[in-house]
């Protein structure tokens, strides 16, 4: 591999004007191509094989033109102090309001909170319900502008007045965080390099990759039903991927133009040698992102391929296009060691300079190994304690800012109907195999009645065969609670029994109901995800490394990571520790897809720095030096480059923090930490003390298994083999 990378990065080199034309012509086409794109609506979400989704298809089955998936809002009144829903003036308000309301184009139907009994018992509060013929997403600004200002209206009158359910939704923004995530970026890159020019390559092609791969989403989110978190995704990993893998083969080339090459052979030779890390350093991440597909979440599913796909893109533009951008760039990238006219005069370091900073904490580990890995290990494991209280569950209304009129809404309603009532579940009842189905429907009801925690049962509403009925459930605890999982469960136990004796079928569906099936089908599918794709990884490693137990440590070292990025996560968004610093207004159950997705990213970029940081420990082992004295050597060449990839790829995702989706913002801060653990305390602690007590023992393949296993050639064997020869050669022919 190392010999094929090499002749790729001399001829992108030599041939830089058709290599950067290649890559703007497709940044040009995938621009166009999202410019004309038709606008994508709001991606379906489903389950397969959960009941809440089987429940749902029967229902578009049953009763057609009910728009089961169009949006819903909850107008929600509150009386003055003092006064009833119920007082002539304000009852006049509340339906003109109603009244108001039903004029929309998109509007389907408004419930009269009088006629539909939707008053609270006390009689201060009353809501009346509008539903959409399309979902939020699609919804007209017309028709929420004329939402917003129906309740305008009433406020007016003076009732208090807020607007619940998903008709308001609207496309999530991250905010300024996100620009500033990339100016940190920039900042360190022109600390690393000295320079502007070699400071700014790694940014360049970033921003041309994720340029591309952005535009591709964008183009086809309408066509392949992608939702709007399928691009931020992509973003925010294609940027700290596409950053990170052009700095390491900058670096190389600095290095290599330190060794006294002219530019072309060390283009050639930064490619193939750091560019073999990085070939196998961004499999190891797209394996992890494809992976995800197993959990069979069609949502899940693609956002994890279209994230794979922007990588794969930043492995080709590091590739090829860095030693193109080199090629322009000339001397203003200097050898490593050379500082630019920014941060000083350029001039070669003095013979008897001082070790680096890598270099004296990595002889310090090799000197004190099992300290450092106790140490590491105990901090880590504290770190991960909160992970023990993690409670999973999906975000709705009640895991909103207290500052926006949805919450306020939830609040209200569970002021005048019960905690339980923002999360009602629908049991949907299908006797088109029984004898009796009316009779079916009311043992049905009667049977859910006498379970705990219900406090309302609705009559059975049959479709026009009658031959399926629907039952509204009303909990008793809120949505998120262990109690309404209960329940649900309780509801289906029952429905089991009911089919036994009717031959009937009792399903229970509801937001409520499919939170908990998404829950219990990503912790059903986190074991199996991690053999599959620890499994491969591992597999892949061993053919990089060749070694057993080096790629053994690499997997073992990133469950500590996930597992202490976990217990932060509850402890930020769960517990509420420095939530006011992250901008989290309320706390709650981490979502319920934030595990597994962790897992999956976490790991392949954990394996990013295992490779860049240890294929260099390798190359100086290969090469006859001593494994102490490789650790350190690994560390001389890569801490820096390694501490300044982790910093960035940090800034990148905590930019996300910023947004206004508590899904993005749990997963900006999940990925940001669990970089800084894995960067700082495993791979920079942890993996120099276990390979100093393995020593040689750490690179040890049977001898079977290493003539079985390809040889990909990643610390460039054959190019230093060649450069041998070629020296040879040249002494020859000066005698």
């Amino acid at each position: 591999m190392a010999t094929f990378l090499y002749k790729l990065g001399r001829l992108s080199f030599r041939r830089r004007h058709f290599v950067a034309l290649i890559w703007v012509a497709l940044l040009t086409l995938a621009g166009v191509g999202a410019a004309s794109a038709p606008a994508a609506g709001n991606s379906s979400f489903s389950i397969p094989g959960t009941e809440a989704q089987k429940a749902f298809d029967l229902l578009e089955q049953r009763f057609p033109g009910t728009s089961a998936d169009g949006a819903t809002a909850r107008v929600v009144f509150k009386a003055p102090s003092g006064e009833k829903m119920t007082d002539p003036g304000n009852k006049a308000t509340v339906q003109d309001t109603v009244k108001e309301l039903s004029d929309g184009s998109e509007v389907v139907r408004v419930t009269d909170p009088y006629q539909a009994k939707a008053v609270s018992k006390d009689g201060t509060i009353a809501y009346a319900q509008v539903s959409y013929k399309v979902s939020g997403m699609e919804l007209d600004d017309a028709a929420k502008d004329a939402l917003k200002d129906s309740a305008q209206d009433a406020r007016k009158a003076g009732l208090t007045v807020e607007i619940g359910g998903d008709a308001l939704q609207a496309v999530p923004h991250t905010g300024s965080s996100e620009v500033i995530g990339i100016a940190v970026a920039a900042v360190v890159l022109v600390i690393t390099f000295g320079s502007l020019v070699a400071a700014g390559l790694p940014l360049l092609t970033a921003l041309i990759g994720v340029g591309i791969g952005v535009s591709a989403i964008t183009g086809l989110a309408s066509a392949l039903d992608l939702g709007t978190t399928t691009s931020t995704l992509a973003m925010m990993i294609g940027l700290a991927v596409g950053i990170d893998y052009a700095l390491f083969i900058v670096s190389r080339y600095r290095a290599e133009l330190a060794e006294g090459r002219e530019r072309e052979e060390a283009a050639g030779r930064a490619v193939g040698t750091a560019g073999s890390a990085v070939v196998f350093a961004g499999l190891t991440v797209v394996i992890a992102l494809v992976g995800l597909s197993v959990v069979n979440i069609p949502m899940l599913t693609k956002m994890g391929i279209a994230a794979a796909g922007t990588v794969a893109i930043a492995v080709l533009i590091a590739l090829t296009m860095i030693p193109a951008l080199l090629g322009y760039a000339g001397r203003k990238v200097k050898p490593m060691g050379e500082k630019g006219k920014l941060l000083g005069r350029a001039k070669k370091p003095a013979p008897t300079e001082k070790p680096n900073l890598g270099t004296r904490w990595a002889s310090f580990v090799v000197r004190r190994p099992l300290a450092v890995l106790l140490l590491g290990v105990i901090g880590l494991g504290a770190a991960a304690v909160p992970a023990t209280s993690l409670e999973l569950g999906l975000p709705d209304d009640g895991s909103q800012p207290t500052s926006t009129t949805q919450r306020r809404a939830y609040d209200l309603l569970s002021e005048g109907f019960g905690p339980g009532f923002n999360g009602p579940l629908m049991v949907v009842v299908d006797a088109k195999n029984s004898d009796d189905p009316k009779a079916v429907f009311t043992e049905t009801g009667d049977e859910i009645k006498g379970l705990k925690d219900v406090v309302t049962v609705t009559p059975a509403q049959p479709n026009k065969a009658g031959d399926t009925a629907t039952i509204t459930v009303i909990p008793d605890s809120k949505p998120s609670s262990v109690t309404t999982e209960n329940l649900v469960h309780g509801i289906r136990d029952a429905g089991a029994d009911i089919k036994a004796d009717t031959d009937a079928s009792v399903l229970v569906t509801g937001s409520t109901a499919m939170n908990i099936d998404v829950s219990e089908k990503l912790n059903d599918a986190l074991v199996p995800y991690l053999i599959l794709v620890v499994g491969l990884a591992f597999l892949l490693l061993i053919v990089v490394f060749r070694s057993i137990l080096v790629p053994l440590k690499a997997a073992l070292g990133f469950l500590l990571s996930v597992m202490a990025a976990l217990g932060a996560v509850v402890a930020v968004f769960q517990w509420g520790w420095l939530s006011g610093l992250m901008g989290v207004e309320q706390t709650g159950p981490v979502m319920s897809m934030m595990p597994i997705f962790m897992v999956g990213v976490v790991f392949g970029l954990a394996m990013d720095y295992e490779v860049f940081l240890v294929t260099r420990m390798r190359e100086a082992y290969v090469q006859g030096e001593k494994p102490a004295q490789a650790v350190v050597t690994g560390f001389r060449h890569g801490a820096r480059v390694v501490t300044a990839a982790a910093v960035i790829m940090m800034a990148v995702f905590a930019g996300f923090i910023g947004s206004s989706e508590s899904m993005v913002k749990m997963i900006g801060f999940g990925l940001a930490i669990a970089v800084f653990f894995d960067a700082f305390i495993v791979r920079m602690a942890i993996v120099p003390a276990v390979l100093a007590l393995l020593g040689r023992k750490a690179w040890w393949l049977p001898k079977w298994l290493d003539r079985a296993l390809p040889n990909v050639d990643v610390e460039g064997e054959a190019l230093r083999s060649d450069s041998t020869r070629g020296d040879e050669d040249r002494e020859l022919v000066r005698a």
